[in-house]
């Protein structure tokens, strides 16, 4: 069924169909729905470049095959709900923020929780933003996100004894000044699980073999590493296991109009059959701990 458990554009959650499996798919960056108090000065040409746009649509296979599906409704360039919360740069806030903020390396950037650029030297914001809304932000859509997330991967922890969670995202065919690569041709996709530290190898491994043997050209941890979503949910110990994955956006779509291109079904197609093995694989690495 779907079943939009918080308010209204902030994220719909699809559970599976038939039989489950012990994973969890989450898209936090394809929202498109683009909340009326942004008062950014970027068009939304140039926000839009900031989306992974189509990915919940990419996954929609996870249910019919076992697995729920999270998709943010929002744009990650209104909030990311893949930084920490403390992540912003406190030279965006007209006053200070009421406790220590922790900005890294993602708000040097300029794409902290709170962007400062859309695109390197092009402002979000002509303006300073409030207090008030920055934490308005935090309270109607990244802690909604982030607790609905949580939840769906306890449920299935706790009916499994574990759990896989794959964190869905695209990537630019090449990089930028934003990006840790700089301006460097892409592969086809990107794993990462922050130095083998938010999953077990053989999750990482039965991707990667999975895509490798499709012909893609595939890396692991370079250049994207995986950020707040996979290292906040992930105990590979306790058989919780999280893994970022990036889809280089010229597989499926146009990346100036958004549009999907001859590819997009195809991808589509394949992502359908690796959330199908992916289900089997983890319903099978549950035995050991029957």
């Amino acid at each position: 069924m779907t079943a939009p458990l918080t308010p209204s554009r902030v994220l719909v959650r699809h559970d599976p169909v038939g039989e489950p499996a012990p994973l969890v798919l989450d898209s936090p960056h394809s929202g498109i729905d683009y909340p009326a108090d942004f008062r950014c000065i970027v068009p939304l040409s140039v926000l839009r470049m900031a989306e992974d746009t189509h990915i919940d649509d990419v996954f929609s296979a996870g249910p019919s095959q076992g697995a729920t599906l999270i998709a943010a409704l929002f744009p990650r360039s209104y909030i990311d709900v893949n930084r920490e919360a403390l992540d912003i740069d406190a030279d965006l806030l007209e006053g200070p923020w009421p406790e220590p903020l922790k900005p890294g390396e993602k708000t040097r950037l300029g794409m902290g929780l709170i962007r400062r650029l859309a695109q390197p030297d092009i402002a979000v914001y002509d303006r300073k933003l409030s207090i008030a809304e920055v934490q308005a932000r935090i309270d109607r859509y990244y802690m909604p996100y982030h607790a609905e997330l949580k939840a769906a991967l306890d449920r299935a922890y706790q009916r499994f004894g574990g759990v896989w969670h794959l964190n869905c995202h695209s990537m630019g065919s090449q990089g930028s000044a934003m990006t840790p690569d700089g301006t460097k041709r892409r592969p086809d996709f990107v794993l990462g699980d922050r130095d083998g530290t938010t999953c077990g190898a053989a999750f990482t491994e039965t991707v990667y073999r999975w895509l490798k043997g499709r012909g893609h050209r595939v890396t692991i941890n370079d250049p994207y590493k995986g950020v707040e979503l996979v290292r906040r949910y992930s105990d590979p110990a306790r058989r919780r296991h999280s893994l970022q994955i990036e889809i280089n956006r010229a597989l499926y779509m146009d990346e100036e109009t958004r549009a999907p291109n001859r590819g997009y079904a195809a991808l589509k197609a394949e992502m359908s059959a690796l959330i199908a093995h992916l289900a089997g694989w983890t319903r099978a690495a549950l035995h050991p701990y029957a």
